[in-house]
């Protein structure tokens, strides 16, 4: 536990000086210096292959396409959101797409019948999302996320780089506005996730999300009508816990 609290402590220390030395540059360049120079072979993209992703997943692969890319395949996603992985892997090429998800024997005594989405909300995104993620990113120093603060009112204050558990968290497109997002992905003619035209503008597991009406946060439309707004990636440090 000592190594791992100087470890906390480190990340806690490294992040507001890191913010304040690389808030000037520009995003391609944050990124550039974020994945070769700051964490060479110890940093991994986190990706939904949702709404925005192309945007983030384009500019690393400009930089280097075998960056890791973890993909958390929870076993309930849209058929459309695996087709657009595909395709995106295929338009970037991408060489190294890690797949994650639960484990079979957690599922099989805790969601059986797929429903627990209904009864318990945060346990299934745990068991499905939270988990998988925390035990793929054992070995890694920092890890790169497509959160904007434009997406939710619980985004409104995200920084470039935090610390989170005795890794650095990086949020290059924290401080995007969503015109500058759409204006990127016609600039480059990558491919949209063909749920975006029919009022998906966040995209996760099918049974919980819907379209978000006009004038709604894009995040609106997840887990609509429950007091819940994260999965949980977000909102505690990620611990290869006793559950996996």
């Amino acid at each position: 536990m000592a190594g791992n609290e100087a470890a906390i402590l480190e990340a806690s220390e490294k992040a507001p000086r890191l913010n304040a030395a690389l808030a000037g540059l520009e995003t391609a360049e944050f990124l550039r210096v974020v994945i070769k120079d700051l964490f060479p072979d110890r940093i991994a993209l986190v990706s939904s292959f949702g709404a925005d992703s192309a945007v983030l997943l384009h500019m690393v692969a400009q930089i280097d396409k075998a960056t890791p890319v973890l993909f958390i395949d929870t076993r309930v996603l849209f058929e459309e959101t695996l087709a657009y992985r595909d395709e995106l892997v295929a338009h970037l090429g991408l060489e190294k797409v890690i797949s994650i998800g639960p484990k079979p024997a957690l599922l099989a005594a805790e969601d059986p019948e797929n429903f627990l989405w209904a009864s318990n909300p945060d346990r299934c995104c745990e068991i499905r999302k939270v988990l998988p993620l925390a035990e793929a990113l054992e070995g890694y120093d920092a890890w790169i996320t497509g959160r904007k603060r434009f997406q939710a009112q619980s985004r409104g204050e995200l920084a470039l780089l935090e610390s989170e558990g005795g890794r650095i968290k990086v949020n290059p497109l924290a401080h995007w506005p969503a015109v500058k997002i759409l204006d990127y992905l016609d600039a480059f003619d990558l491919p949209h996730h063909p749920l975006v035209d029919k009022g998906f503008l966040s995209i996760g597991c099918m049974p919980c999300t819907s379209p978000v009406k006009p004038g709604e946060d894009p995040r609106a439309g997840r887990w609509r009508g429950k007091a819940k707004v994260e999965c949980g990636l977000h909102t505690l440090p990620l611990f290869a816990g006793a559950d996996i």
